[in-house]
C-alpha cells in the first residue's frame, strides 16, 4: 500500500449510489483489506459494536452516514411519523457503543439537522441530512490537519515516540489525531522513532497502528504492553502521543485500557504525555472522568481472539473493560484543532471553547 493511500484511508464513506455506507472492515487487517457495503439497520449497528468501524471520529461519522442511509429507507411522508421512525434509529445505533461521545454527538447533530427542517418536508429534510453528514466528515479532514499541525511544535526530529491503541487515518479521516502529527513530520522530512504499544486484548497498535506507520515509510518497532516501562527507561522515548474517546471538563480521559498506565509510567519516568482529540471528543456536560460510562466486553476477547486455540480454561472468568480513564493531572496536554490546552483544563477549555462550554 502506498504512502498516499493510507494517509488518505478511506475506511468510511457514502456508497456512489449514497444508498449505504461503505466501509473498510478493519477486523481483517493488517492481513486482509475488505470493504463492505451496508444499508440495514442491524448490519449498520454490529459494523460499530464489533470494531468493523471504529475509533471516536470515524464512529462518528460512520453513524450520521448510517442514519441518513436508513432515513431514505422511510415510506413515511409525514415529517412527524417520519421523525419517529428517525428517531428509533437514531437511539438504536446510539446503544451500539457506549464510551466514545463522537458516536452520540453527531447522531443527535443529525437530529437537530432533521428538527430545523421539519416544516420544508420529508425530501427537504433527507437532503439536508445527507449534506450534513458529508459536512461531518470534511469537517474531520479540517481538524485532523490542525491537530497535526498543533502537535508539530511538541517534538523535534529524532525523538522517539510510545503510541498506545490507534488514532490514525482508519480512525478518522485524514492524518488521525494521536498519530496525525507523526504523519505529518514524516511529510516535513523529520525521522522519528516510534515504539508502537500492541494494546491487548483486541491488538490495535500491532494490527492497526503498526501497519500504518510502516506502509507510511515511518519507523516503528511493535512492543508487548508491558514493555513500555523498559523503553521509557532506557531513554528510548521522548513523548507519549495517545487518542481519546471522550474527555470531561476537568480534563480526565477515556482511552483504550492501558493508556492510564502508560501516563502512570511517563509520570515517573519525567516524559511527556499528550492526549491528541478534536473538540467533538470533549463532553462538556460531564465534571470528570468518573461520569464516563466504560464499556465492558466478551471474556472471547482475552481467550480466544487472535489464538489458534484458547489460552485460557472456558471456567475462567474474565474482565475485560474496553477503555479505562487517565486523571488529568497525569496528562501533559491536550491537543485540538484550536490549539493545545494545558492544566488547569477547565480554565484552558473555557479560552478556547468559550461558546461550548456554556
Amino acid at each position: 500500500m502506498s504512502e498516499q493511500a493510507v494517509l488518505r484511508a478511506d475506511n468510511v464513506r457514502l456508497s456512489e449510489d449514497g444508498k449505504s455506507v461503505v466501509i473498510m472492515d478493519q477486523t481483517w487487517l493488517p492481513n486482509e483489506t475488505v470493504y463492505l457495503t451496508l444499508h440495514k439497520a442491524e448490519e449498520l449497528y454490529d459494523a460499530i459494536y464489533q470494531l468493523r468501524v471504529r475509533g471516536a471520529p470515524a464512529i462518528g461519522i460512520f453513524a450520521a452516514y448510517a442514519l441518513y442511509v436508513l432515513s431514505l429507507q422511510s415510506k413515511e411522508t409525514t415529517f412527524d411519523a417520519f421523525y419517529q421512525e428517525f428517531a428509533r434509529n437514531r437511539d438504536y445505533l446510539n446503544t451500539s457503543r457506549p464510551t466514545a461521545v463522537n458516536l452520540s454527538a453527531m447522531l443527535f447533530r443529525m437530529d437537530k439537522v432533521a428538527l430545523t427542517h421539519r416544516g420544508e418536508g420529508v425530501p427537504a429534510v433527507l437532503s439536508a441530512l445527507k449534506q450534513e453528514a458529508i459536512s461531518i466528515q470534511q469537517e474531520d479532514i479540517t481538524m485532523c490537519r490542525n491537530i497535526s499541525a498543533y502537535g508539530l511544535t511538541l517534538i523535534k526530529d529524532g525523538d522517539g515516540i510510545l503510541t498506545h491503541c490507534n488514532a490514525g487515518p482508519l480512525a478518522t479521516s485524514l492524518y488521525g489525531t494521536g498519530l496525525g502529527t507523526l504523519f505529518l513530520a514524516k511529510e516535513k522530512g523529520y525521522h522519528c522513532k516510534v515504539y508502537v504499544d500492541e494494546t491487548r486484548p483486541l491488538l490495535q497498535g500491532a494490527r492497526l497502528t503498526a501497519y500504518e506507520l510502516y506502509n507510511a515509510g515511518i519507523d516503528c518497532t511493535l512492543i508487548c504492553d508491558n514493555m513500555a516501562s523498559l523503553v521509557m527507561g532506557q531513554g528510548k522515548i521522548q513523548a507519549c502521543f495517545v487518542g481519546c474517546d471522550r474527555v470531561a471538563r476537568n480534563g480526565d480521559t477515556a482511552n483504550k485500557i492501558g493508556t492510564s498506565g502508560v501516563a502512570v509510567l511517563a509520570k515517573h519516568y519525567g516524559i511527556p504525555f499528550y492526549v491528541f482529540c478534536p473538540s467533538s471528543t470533549i463532553d462538556f456536560s460531564i465534571e470528570s472522568g468518573d461520569q464516563i460510562i466504560i464499556e465492558e466486553r466478551k471474556p472471547g476477547e482475552i481467550k480466544e481472539m487472535f489464538f489458534q486455540k484458547p489460552v485460557a480454561l472456558p471456567e475462567i472468568q474474565c474482565y475485560n473493560p474496553a477503555f479505562d480513564v487517565t486523571p488529568h493531572d497525569l496528562i501533559t496536554a491536550i491537543i485540538t484543532e484550536q490549539g493545545i490546552c494545558r492544566a488547569p483544563y477547565t480554565e484552558s477549555f473555557q479560552a478556547v471553547f468559550e461558546e461550548k462550554m456554556k
